[in-house]
């Protein structure tokens, strides 16, 4: 048996955060360029929308043309990593029209689907009973990654937003370059099946499938969102208690980094109660924290902090118990189109959520407006209902 490197675990977490960063670069800055280039208020929702509809179709297309098989997975995170740090890089080099952010920003979040996916895959390749340890390391490297352009912002705030964008895609092709020279394809690497486009109706025949997935539905119909508006619930609260002197952007870094440690803690004791448990008292928190988030605009300071980092720490801490039991509960034949559809389709909600709480913002308030998650929790405990025994959570498809 191949002895694994010591290495191999922190590089791939580290390249997986530092190619992730890209993601919510757009986010960071947009508060500069709502003044500098005169964008609307709704701007946040489609920039953020564009990455999403670029990681759904780039995943869509990697799976169907099988590109991780005909390709080593280390070199696709490399080109994905290059690209997507050149297509963020671009937004500092465009004339100050909103459609090229739109577009560019849309290329970027194509070029994520050969990070985030492809570092899983080459995990996989290195690990094999305890996959699922080393990827709950990597969602937390998501996580973290995904907050990092509001430190950078927090850190720079008096620099000009360009900074953010060139820092986060220095960092992005490092990674590439640190995972194509310390991490060889692993010794567990295997070409996934063919991705079958006609899988579908197989897939959501099986029960304990369509539990799981449906609860990682209503997941995804609040974590980006919940990411996406933060901020300005943050500003939503100092204006209504006339405060100044927070500095958001790092707030703002702290209540989603949070959550990576959540994901490695959920991911340990999920071990040991089972993922349904975990992902269902996560949904159960989160759903509460969108519930009162009218109510906490008026508590002190203390409170609505603490308030915030439990949100952080819930609505993501669920994640990586989605994908164990999707991958366990599909057929095993289609396991790779499985988890693909299921991705698809959550992003997908996301940008619908996006968009959603992006034009009730304005009409009815920030802290009103996630009011409009709260389905998406209450569907997924729903869902998750049927799992919710240890046993059933551990034993394959029986007689549910």
């Amino acid at each position: 048996m191949t002895k694994r490197p010591a290495h191999i675990l922190p590089v791939i977490v580290i390249s997986q955060f530092a190619g992730t960063s890209l993601w919510f670069a757009g986010n960071a800055v947009i508060p500069d360029l709502q003044k500098s280039w005169g964008l609307s208020a709704d701007a946040l929702g489609y920039i953020t929308s564009s990455v999403q509809l670029g990681f759904i179709t780039g995943t869509l297309v990697f799976a169907f043309f099988a590109i991780s098989d005909r390709v080593s997975p280390r070199k696709l995170f490399l080109a994905c990593s290059f690209l997507g740090a050149l297509s963020t890089v671009a937004t500092t080099l465009t004339p100050s029209e909103f459609s090229f952010l739109v577009v560019l920003r849309f290329a970027t979040g194509f070029f994520l689907a050969g990070i985030y996916p492809v570092g899983m895959k080459i995990a996989s390749g290195w690990f094999d009973r305890d996959l699922g340890r080393a990827l709950g390391y990597l969602v937390g490297a998501l996580v973290v990654g995904t907050a990092l352009p509001h430190l950078i912002r927090g850190v720079g705030q008096t620099l000009p937003w360009e900074y953010v964008m060139v820092t986060v895609s220095l960092i992005a092709a490092i990674g590439g370059v640190i995972m194509y020279m310390s991490v060889p394809d692993g010794p567990f690497l295997k070409a996934g099946a063919p991705f079958d486009p006609k899988a579908f109706l197989v897939i959501f025949g099986s029960k304990r499938f369509r539990a799981s997935s449906f609860g990682y539905f209503g997941h995804m119909w609040e974590l980006y969102t919940v990411w996406v508006f933060m901020p300005a619930l943050v500003l939503l609260y100092l204006a209504t208690h006339d405060k100044t002197g927070w500095n958001v952007p790092f707030l703002s870094f702290c209540i989603i980094a949070i959550g990576g440690l959540s994901c490695v803690v959920s991911g340990l004791v999920a071990l040991k109660r089972g993922s349904a448990p975990v992902a269902f008292y996560h949904l159960l928190i989160s759903g509460l924290c969108c519930l009162i988030a009218p109510l906490m605009i008026f508590t002190p300071p203390v409170i609505f902090v603490l308030y915030l980092l439990v949100w952080g720490i819930t609505v993501i801490g669920d994640s990586a118990q989605y994908s164990t039991m999707n991958a366990k509960y599909a057929p095993p034949e289609l396991v790779g189109s499985a988890l693909t559809y299921v991705n698809a389709i959550g992003f997908g909600l996301s940008v619908v959520s996006i968009q959603l709480v992006s034009y009730a913002v304005e009409a009815i308030g920030v802290q009103n407006a996630f009011l409009l998650l709260l389905p998406g929790p209450l569907f997924g405990l729903w869902a998750l209902m049927p799992l919710m025994g240890r046993e059933g959570d551990r034993q394959g498809e029986g007689a549910l």
